[in-house]
């Protein structure tokens, strides 16, 4: 059972809770001393706002300055960030940055692209005193568990899972504008945030995982936006009863909720945890105050938490298995229809075909990346797999061991050959299963992956092309239980075995033979290693006193995830090159994007170098990769059309560019990317209704996007048309929240207002600078 609270609540002692307007608790709350406490100050008494004000430097409890203790990147955002600090005035890292080589592993793509960035990240940690992961030797969270986290320590990742709550330490995904800020020694800038209470109780029944109470909880939660931007604070009787890797496994599920950070009350568990890893010194108990005060709490039964499978697309998306197993037709059926809202005409979506014989076939089981690759996920998967076979059909089971440390001790307590003996194929720490770039599933198939995520457009997904793969979500013990009956979906509940519940020993050798640790210190004498394929960013231009936009994409989903806008999967090798990733920009969503954005673009590239707008009819620009663009007709008739009603334009004082506009962009992954391919394709802004994260919000500012919020209802513009945005620079100056702007459509003229929500002073300067590269610059 999980319950949403109306109200804040008070958390006595750290065992009870009580509704600050619950009139069948007031008795008992004032009984225990609750009713003459203050919430604001009793909202001092969480772990998030003790952790979150030590870490302030602004002197404001309320307008926070953070200054983290650790940075952490992977191979597919490293170079990007090191690439705007240096143009920004990277001497040296001042603070520990971990990078790390689990997404770009395979170095299967592109030519000899993928190892030219591990090769640079190699010769930046030199150049700059950083730590150097190789590949396969353990994925990003993985690592910064064994390694970096540490009671009260806060931590900023380039990757939207970055989450070790459950170790004590406060934990956020990014986009990598906000890592190269804290490597420029600048400051990460938020409001304090609101606190939920994440309240357990009872203890998981035998073959329950720990994806199953992440998925339990993201399902209550994601619709209602009840966590959106707020920090979860794990407390309550039922975290004893978990595990340090039980917690791991549901932390780090956290990010599907769009929450902000996670962090979770301490014990002998997780001391435990840090001595095993030999880090005893990096433990100590964290807890509430004796009375402290949460903007709302999710109450949690963990003894009434069942096997859960998030169906295609969306980790939210989720049933117990029991009711898709007892009842498979009804619930196929729809998701089939929930899935023609993103996926539209452009595949025929079929999952009622996985029903034979009234039972699910499932073609692949994947147990991975930081969710799934623990030991105790793996022990588990190889206690119910022991002396059964996967079968010789359709259906593979792999596994991948989080770090390398994980497998030494799988080969070593005998559960990897346990799984290899069934038929699995165990596999070396990667990330790429999470996002399409390992183990991609036929046409059509179905997987079941203990990892973090299925949206469209992702594990191997090319609509365009007709191309679909369908992702569940399921804990690695209900995919084992499936595996041991080839493929036929099935609960863990039903398996009885009795687990064996290994002791888990932490094996540094590896890491001390392998991983490259400056110890903080730089050797200016190393030289920074590029491959053909590392560019640098384009110049962007300052901000204009006005701006004309063309729509160029209109997406009606309610959602759109990064993976819609820019794809994951093979793309990421381009990640190093900001042009060159441009041109998959949106390309699973709307392929028309990309060249209508270049159309709009070089009009602005010609108006930069000095031709006046009204001139430019039937010119041509290079769009960067040897490509000739022209400029149409449309634009010269536009362009006079409006300076007939606003004779004061010129090619001066107005900036040209494209806009799209989505209901809610941006959840799913920290990358900036997202962003940063409209902005080299010429895009000035985003429109929507409202912003899925922080994280996306925030990239877009920090690529000089204007972040406009609409009011939700019909829309006054359409594709094509053009939005004409008078005094935007004086607008952003002098902090206006409302614009009037104007839009073309055909040889019509209205008006309609723009919002663009709070900007820090930072943030203003930022956009008016262009990008964020500009604004360090000067």
């Amino acid at each position: 059972m999980i319950e949403l609270t109306q109200n804040g609540v008070f958390l006595v002692n750290g065992t009870e809770l009580f509704e600050a307007d619950e009139t069948g608790s007031r008795d008992a709350a004032e009984a225990a001393g609750v009713s003459a406490i203050d919430p604001a100050d009793a909202s001092k008494s969480t772990m998030a706002y003790n952790i979150l004000t030590s870490h302030n430097t602004s002197g404001d409890d309320e307008k926070l300055r953070i200054k983290f203790d650790m940075l952490t990147s992977h191979d597919i955002t490293f170079v990007g960030i090191i690439q705007t600090a240096r143009a920004s005035g990277l001497e040296k890292f001042p603070i520990p940055y971990v990078l790390t080589n689990c997404h770009n592993s395979l170095c299967a793509v592109g030519g000899t692209i993928n190892e030219d960035d591990h090769v640079f990240g190699l010769s930046c940690a030199k150049r700059y005193g950083g730590v150097y992961v190789p590949p396969h030797q353990a994925v990003i969270h993985q690592f910064a568990r064994e390694r970096l986290a540490a009671c009260g320590r806060m931590i900023l990742g380039s990757d939207s899972h970055t989450r070790y709550g459950a170790l004590g330490t406060m934990a956020m995904g990014e986009g990598g504008p906000e890592l190269v800020k804290q490597l420029l020694s600048k400051t990460y800038d938020i409001n304090r945030p609101d606190v939920i209470c994440i309240y357990l109780t009872g203890e998981p029944a035998p073959g329950v995982g720990p994806q199953d109470v992440a998925l339990a909880i993201i399902a209550a939660v994601f619709d209602k936006g009840y966590v959106n931007n707020k920090v979860m604070e794990f407390t309550g009787p039922g975290v004893s009863s978990l595990s340090a890797d039980f917690r791991i496994g549901v932390d780090v599920m956290t990010t599907e909720t769009t929450c902000l950070s996670s962090i979770w009350r301490t014990d002998d568990k997780i001391a435990e945890f840090y001595d095993i890893h030999g880090r005893s010194e990096d433990y100590k108990e964290l807890n509430p105050g004796p009375v402290a005060y949460y903007d709302g709490a999710v109450k949690v039964d963990l003894s009434t938490i069942r096997p859960m499978i998030a169906m295609p697309f969306h980790p939210s998306n989720a049933y117990e298995i029991e009711e898709v197993v007892n009842n498979p037709g009804d619930i196929l059926k729809e998701c089939e229809e929930r899935a023609k809202v993103s996926l539209g005409e452009d595949v025929d979506y079929n999952l009622t075909n996985k029903l034979r014989d009234g039972k699910i076939h499932v073609d692949q089981g994947i147990i991975a990346g930081c969710a799934g690759g623990g030991f105790e996920n793996i022990c588990a998967a190889a206690d119910i797999l022991e002396g059964q076979s996967t079968g010789s059909d359709a259906f593979t089971l792999s596994v991948y061991p989080a770090s390398m440390p994980v497998y030494m001790e799988l080969i070593k307590n005998g559960a990897a050959a346990k799984l290899m003996a069934t038929g699995a194929v165990l596999k070396t720490a990667f990330c790429g299963p999470c996002f399409g770039a390992g183990d991609t599933p036929a046409n059509g198939d179905l997987s079941i992956r203990h990892s973090t995520r299925n949206f469209p457009n992702r594990e191997g997904s090319k609509l365009q092309n007709g191309q679909i793969a369908s992702v569940a979500l399921m804990d690695a013990r209900s995919i084992a239980a499936t595996a041991a009956k080839g493929g036929v979906l099935t609960p863990a509940t039903e398996v009885n075995i009795k687990y064996t519940n290994p002791k888990y020993f932490f094996d540094s050798t590896i890491y001390e033979n392998r991983v490259f640790d400056s110890h903080g210190k730089a050797d200016e004498s190393a030289e920074v290693r590029f491959g053909p394929n590392i560019k640098d960013w384009p110049s962007m231009p300052a901000l204009t006193d006005n701006l004309l936009l063309k729509v160029v994409s209109v997406i009606t989903d309610p959602v759109t995830t990064t993976d819609e806008l820019i794809p994951s999967g093979e793309t990421s090798s381009y990640r190093s090159n900001p042009l060159g990733l441009a041109e998959f920009a949106l390309s699973r969503k709307d392929p028309a994007y990309v060249g209508k954005a270049k159309a709009v673009h070089a009009v602005e590239q010609l108006r930069e170098e000095g031709l006046n707008p009204a001139d430019v009819s039937g010119k041509s620009h290079d769009d960067g990769n040897g490509n000739k663009i022209s400029v149409t007709f449309e634009f010269f008739d536009k362009w006079n059309t409006l300076v007939r009603e606003f004779p004061q334009i010129t090619g001066e004082n107005t900036g040209i560019g494209s806009v799209i506009y989505a209901v809610k962009p941006g959840d799913g992954s920290a990358r900036e990317q997202a962003a940063s391919c409209q902005k080299v394709l010429g895009g000035w802004a985003n429109i929507a209704n409202e912003y899925a994260t922080k994280r996306y919000r925030s990239n877009l500012i920090n690529w000089g996007m204007l972040p406009f919020i609409i009011d939700k209802g019909d829309l006054p513009f359409t594709i094509d048309d053009y939005i004409y945005i008078p005094g935007i620079a004086d607008a952003i100056r002098e902090e206006k929240s409302k614009i009037k702007v104007y839009c073309l459509h055909g040889s019509t003229m209205t008006s309609f207002n723009l919002r663009l929500g709070a900007l820090t002073d930072d943030e203003r300067q930022i956009i008016l600078k262009g990008c964020l590269i500009n604004y360090y610059r000067g």
